[in-house]
């Protein structure tokens, strides 16, 4: 019986691996608000990790899932010579 699925264990292992990428990155950037509206907390607002760290993971993470769905399974990479190229 042959395996008819597009996709195979280790794409939906990079997918689910570029998916948590993407929600930490979402979550990371999430939050600076203040307790109180007349205090501005800059370093708060515009910290390393909301400004950097958390578009690279996400930029990183829809990476991983696009190259998850483009990877082929391992026996569609294989070259298969066909019957006319015997001759």
């Amino acid at each position: 019986m042959s395996n008819n699925f597009v996709f195979n264990k280790n794409n939906y292992k990079l997918m689910f691996i570029g998916i948590a990428a993407v929600l930490l990155g979402f979550i990371l950037m999430v939050g600076g608000a203040s307790d109180d509206p007349n205090v501005f907390d800059e370093g708060a607002l515009f910290s390393h990790v909301r400004i950097t760290l958390a578009p690279i993971l996400i930029v990183g993470g829809y990476v991983v899932v696009i190259f998850s769905i483009m990877k082929k399974r391992p026996e569609d990479q294989t070259d298969v010579p066909s019957d006319s190229d015997a001759a």
